[in-house]
């Protein structure tokens, strides 16, 4: 992996470019501690940070074509660069290097803007056309790799991260209230927006085509899409096949590396299928698995990964992290985190990915299976809700105030979290209601809390909209195809990807995902619902596709998730941190919100009244993600 930076111009800027192009690279020398480079062309500086994985000698960025009239800056892995590479060879074009990053200026000279469409992997690059006075920007299909930019007055500024981006002097720093009310929503703040006005991230699956002469544009050369009603699936047995048939191949394209390789293992079906396919091509003591666990028995799942590695005879490596570990960390998590993100998972991702950088710089990991496969509780929990929205009135309303009468519990996912979620969320659209459920503040909820400016400026509207334009673009056979469609546009990408990909990279750390190859995801994305979730059964084919391989008590286990007792937390070991921090009045007024709404927020919490361990989390982020970045 590597981080990327770069600006255009049409006119000469009254800024010294060098030092910023310095600075913006020098912000992402996280994302590539083994190299920095730079390119400066007639109104062009390209910014690049490496680390190595493949060609360790040979694959120096910025890389141009022979002439040097086409150069580009990329992050990411092309897996199917050598078929690509034979090709262009066929077509006379010469190479100097093995690195997948010059098949990409090959490429571009064949293909301009249909670049892309050949590429099967996870990449954010830039491309620069000289002759034709061009910056080119893509990211890949499914929005594993970032890539930010916003449009200045001198021309246009790129980077990997948000904060390397805040390095160009014309980025201007005012608080987006549209996207600062989503994050209160979604935890995250979902694409295109970014917390800051004028910055946006490229969505995935799409390229952004800047020229001189003047003008901008954006098209999506990919989605994901699904078949007529009345296509019809192959058998089980056949389908079965085809899973693990695809997910062997999609493994083994990411196995390819210069450097030590291993696999995060959380013993959930997801990590230990990917294992299983990673047997097709490597011994088992040759693969190098790794897990982190906790004190707090509601969120270990140590037990199972190591049972998965026993099974498979992996080389397995685990830690087991105390509350003081964890707490000691989060001012280097923080510290370093690129924009807020509300998903307390981040905090035991980063340390997973501490802890394997220890031994190896490339790790696979499950992400995508939960998206693609319907295995989060919150799509059982849609079935329920269809049924108990047809209870009559008074039930319903006696069973609503039952639920709000539980006590509150702060294990994980506990019992009373999930029921006093599922009946808040009931109020909304049955499409709306899903990010209520995982997310942090309603928009009614968020009014308390906010100023009369924010709100006036952020109507309640905005807040849901970007799911509604989401849902515009998607011709679903059925509302869980429209799910998996939102999941992974508004969920896994601004959500967990972003997560995977900071934590990771803040370590120097290489996470690649199988379930995410293209011709796998269009293969599920095929399949109907009762293929994945069958009755209350989530995953139904993967397991099935994979009951001979793992144990029956694995194939058997609930989706357990990656969390951190936060609630616990708040109040115990970072109650005075906690407090001493919203109170800082003067900084909630410069982010719009009202302290005395957060103070009762808090209240209630520490005095075990209601369960607010989400919104709270949520505030606490976007405080001190504004301290360390904004707050002058």
């Amino acid at each position: 992996m590597c981080g990327i930076c770069g600006f255009v111009s049409r006119a000469r800027p009254d800024f010294d470019t060098d030092a910023a192009l310095a600075r913006m690279t020098a912000r992402l020398v996280h994302r590539g501690p083994d190299a920095d480079g730079a390119w400066v062309g007639e109104g062009v500086w390209l910014g690049h940070r490496r680390l190595n994985i493949i060609d360790l000698e040979g694959g120096v960025q910025p890389m141009a074509n022979e002439d040097g009239t086409v150069v580009t800056s990329y992050n990411g892995e092309v897996y199917n660069h050598e078929a690509l590479r034979a090709g262009l060879e066929a077509k006379g074009h010469v190479f100097r290097t093995q690195a997948d990053t010059e098949a990409l200026v090959h490429l571009w000279e064949e293909l301009g803007v249909e670049t892309p469409s050949e590429l099967q992997g996870m990449f954010a690059f830039a491309i620069w056309d000289a002759q034709k006075e061009t910056l080119f920007l893509a990211r890949d299909r499914m929005g594993q790799k970032p890539l930010y930019y916003a449009e200045t007055r001198e021309g246009l500024a790129f980077a990997s991260e948000l904060t390397s981006l805040m390095e160009h002097p014309s980025v201007g720093r005012d608080i987006d209230p549209v996207s600062l009310r989503r994050y209160l929503l979604f935890d995250s703040i979902p694409s295109p927006g970014t917390l800051l006005k004028g910055v946006r991230k490229l969505e995935p699956g799409t390229w952004l085509l800047w020229r001189r002469s003047g003008d901008t544009r954006q098209a999506r050369y990919w989605d994901i899409t699904f078949p007529p009603k009345d296509q019809r699936a192959p058998p089980l047995p056949e389908a079965e096949e085809q899973l693990r048939s695809l997910l062997s191949e999609s493994t083994g394209m990411r196995l390819m590396s210069d450097v030590p390789l291993g696999v995060f293992l959380s013993g959930g079906i997801d990590s230990s299928a990917v294992v299983a396919a990673m047997r097709d091509h490597r011994d088992g003591p040759d693969i190098q698995s790794f897990s982190i666990g906790f004190e707090d028995p509601s969120f270990d799942e140590t037990a199972h990964a190591k049972t998965v590695a026993q099974h498979f005879g992996t080389t397995h490596r685990h830690k087991t992290l105390t509350p003081s570990v964890m707490l000691d960390k989060l001012p280097a998590i923080m510290g370093r985190l690129d924009e807020p993100l509300a998903d307390g998972s981040l905090i035991p991702t980063y340390l997973l990915s501490e802890f394997t950088r220890e031994h190896v710089t490339v790790a696979l990991g499950g992400d995508g299976g939960d998206e693609l496969n319907l295995g989060y509780q919150t799509f059982q929990a849609h079935k329920v809700a269809q049924w108990y929205g047809r209870l009559p009135g008074l039930l319903r309303g006696a069973m609503d105030g039952a639920v709000r009468r539980l006590p509150v519990n702060h294990d994980n996912i506990s019992f009373d979290y999930k029921a006093k979620q599922m009946v808040k969320g009931m109020a909304f659209h049955p499409m709306h209601r899903h990010f209520v459920w995982i997310g942090a503040l309603t928009p009614a909820e968020q009014r308390p809390l906010l100023s009369g400016d924010l709100l006036a400026a952020a109507g309640d509207d905005d807040v849901f909209s970007i799911i509604d334009s989401h849902a515009a673009r998607c011709a679903p056979r059925d509302s869980f195809d429209l799910l998996t469609y939102l999941y992974s546009k508004l969920y896994m990408c601004d959500d967990i990807l972003t997560k995977v990909d900071r934590a990771s990279m803040m370590h120097s750390l290489e996470v690649r995902s199988p379930f995410l190859d293209p011709p796998l995801v269009e293969f599920l994305t095929s399949l109907p619902t009762n293929y994945k979730l069958r009755g209350m059964k989530m995953k139904y084919l993967l397991r099935r596709a994979y009951r001979k391989d793992l144990p029956k008590h694995i194939l058997a286990r609930p989706k357990k998730g990656f969390g951190v007792p936060i609630a616990r937390w708040l109040r115990g070991e970072l109650r005075q941190w906690t407090e001493d921090l919203l109170h800082a009045d003067d900084h909630l007024r410069a982010l719009g919100l009202e302290p005395e709404g957060v103070h009762a927020l808090l209240r209630e919490h520490l005095d075990g009244v209601r369960d607010h361990r989400k919104a709270l989390w949520s505030i606490i982020v976007l405080l001190l993600w504004y301290d360390m970045n904004l707050r002058v």
